[in-house]
């Protein structure tokens, strides 16, 4: 039987977030990579749906989520996880973060450990402070909108030769041009926590998958981050984690 995904939003004191929601079972949150949404894990879900209640929320500042009213951390966006899982009724739950919701999965696992069971960390790269300071400069300045629309290309153009297909590009590209108008929050937030994760993720307890893709690396590797001997961190700062 087709599991129906929902879309809802969860209103905080601080703006709405966004969430789809469908299945039944076991809970499974889905954090997505910047600047990217829920949309992210749309064929996931209906694979999963069968099996597992998913759960995928628009980080606040993207997607259909509201900006947050300040500079988030990766600390703020934790607590807005919890902020859905309370009000869903859910108590405990495994969580997927790619990227981005990789960083701030595995601070709910180490500040809020007694609301997960396991993790999935999909291509969680290391940054080196060097390149912690050009994700920060970078993500500051966030897309900047252009009268002639040159900037509609330039998005398209980002990453048309790995993403895929066409349809999926577009997706991408809608995403993208939702993250315009300032600072993308969640950038900045990977930019100053990720020289810290290091520590931080050594107190995760709960079961740990690490998947990383074989070309995962290429479409940021032009931007001169993600050196090779900075990617085995995840292994090494959670040794009972399993990587494949």
């Amino acid at each position: 039987m087709k599991k129906t995904i929902k879309k809802a939003f969860l209103d905080t004191e601080y703006g709405q977030i966004f969430y789809q929601i469908g299945g039944e079972g076991e809970p499974l949150v889905l954090l997505h990579m910047t600047p990217r949404s829920s949309d992210e894990f749309k064929e996931l879900m209906a694979i999963l749906a069968p099996k597992y209640c998913v759960i995928a929320m628009d980080l606040m500042g993207l997607g259909n989520s509201d900006k947050p009213p300040r500079e988030y951390s990766v600390s703020d966006y934790a607590k807005t996880v919890i902020l859905l899982l309370d009000e869903l009724g859910i108590k405990k739950c495994s969580i997927l973060g790619s990227l981005t919701g990789g960083y701030i999965a595995g601070e709910v696992a180490v500040s809020y450990s007694d609301r997960l069971n396991k993790l999935i960390l999909c291509n969680v790269h290391g940054f080196d402070a060097e390149e912690a300071e050009k994700l920060l400069q970078r993500y500051a300045q966030g897309f900047k909108l252009k009268e002639d629309g040159s900037h509609l290309m330039e998005r398209w153009l980002a990453r048309v030769d790995y993403v895929g297909h066409g349809e999926l590009n577009h997706r991408c590209v809608i995403d993208d041009l939702k993250a315009f108008g300032g600072t993308i929050y969640t950038g900045v937030a990977v930019g100053k926590y990720c020289v810290y994760a290091q520590e931080r993720f050594k107190l995760i307890q709960c079961p740990t998958l690490v998947c990383n893709g074989t070309k995962a690396l290429e479409p940021i590797e032009k931007y001169g981050l993600v050196k090779a001997e900075n990617q085995g961190w995840l292994s090494q700062v959670i040794p009972h984690s399993k990587m494949v």
